[in-house]
């Protein structure tokens, strides 16, 4: 494969978590490339900041109603993204295994949404925090609480292994998360351990309706999808139809119903047969493909 088909493919093939860690970190870097420009050359930097983290005053969050998503992408340090990504790659192998990766973003974002109004409602109703002054929420917390505590409601008695611990029931990990929110709001960040229990709830809510047979993300799903369909060119569309049209060349059913890796075919053919392996990959997921057409997919990576 050329170095953009490989690009391409990796991000094709991965997974739906793998995809919001790499955004997660890339914004990260982002942000804190240009925080490191602006002091090197002694100029402010925090103005770009404030349109993306999310406020506690209602007033200002009308003005930037995108920052009730946008906050969730920004971190406030090392320590702090690397906590939420490996708790988010952890539990979300596991949401993966029982639900599609349309739910887990459901999951994710609600929780997000969720976290920044449990923010907003506390620092405005709590007596705890009316002297305080101009305070935002950033961070992936309540998104990453809501999967983990989501899938944790699901399969509450699975057992798995953690270092130095040992092997431990999936809901202590989950109530233990929880548990540390909740006590350690009185000493510091506590507009962000209270977003923390807001996506938990969420989380844990949903599960408990999906097991009713109630989807409460589904609303936010067709959101979703309505949003990605701006984003199909009709280049796109033309390139799909042409992949799966009906075969005009003279050759037999028998052949036609080969495996991909058995079949001998000049290079546009090849290119075709690819693109149309990706297309499926993009709309069903690597798991959808058959064993032929991974073993395709494979020997061609390698030929090339």
């Amino acid at each position: 494969m050329k170095g953009s088909d490989k690009i391409r493919y990796k991000l094709q093939t991965a997974t739906v978590v793998e995809k919001l860690i790499a955004i997660n970190v890339l914004v990260f870097f982002l942000f804190f490339l240009f925080r490191t420009i602006a002091y090197l050359f002694q100029l402010p930097s925090d103005f770009l900041l404030e349109w993306f983290v999310f406020p506690k005053e209602p007033g200002e969050f009308i003005f930037k109603p995108w920052s009730i998503i946008t906050y969730s992408f920004l971190h406030g340090g090392i320590w702090h993204i690397l906590s939420n990504m490996l708790i988010l790659y952890f539990s979300g192998i596991y949401f993966l295994n029982y639900f599609s990766p349309k739910r887990l973003l459901n999951y994710f974002f609600l929780g997000v949404i969720m976290g920044a109004l449990v923010y907003m409602l506390s620092y405005n109703l709590f007596p705890a925090f009316q002297s305080m002054g101009r305070s935002y929420l950033i961070g992936a917390s309540a998104g990453v609480m809501a999967v983990l505590v989501g899938i944790a409601t699901y399969i509450p008695n699975m057992r798995v292994k953690l270092l130095l611990i040992g092997s431990i029931k999936f809901w202590y990990i989950a109530a233990f998360l929880v548990a540390l929110d909740i006590i350690q709001i009185p000493m510091s960040n506590a507009g962000g351990h209270l977003a923390h229990l807001g996506g938990a709830a969420l989380g844990y809510v949903y599960t408990k309706q999906l097991q009713k047979g109630n989807d409460i993300g589904s609303w936010f799903e067709k959101i979703m999808d309505s949003f990605a369909s701006l984003f199909k060119t009709t280049e796109r569309k033309a390139k799909m139809k042409t992949v799966y049209r009906k075969n005009t060349n003279k050759k037999s059913a028998t052949e036609q119903r080969k495996p991909f890796s058995s079949r001998k075919l000049d290079k546009d053919e090849k290119q075709k047969q690819i693109d149309a392996i990706l297309d499926k990959i993009s709309k069903s997921g690597y798991d959808s493909l058959s064993k032929s057409e991974k073993d395709f997919l494979f020997k061609a990576g390698k030929e090339d």
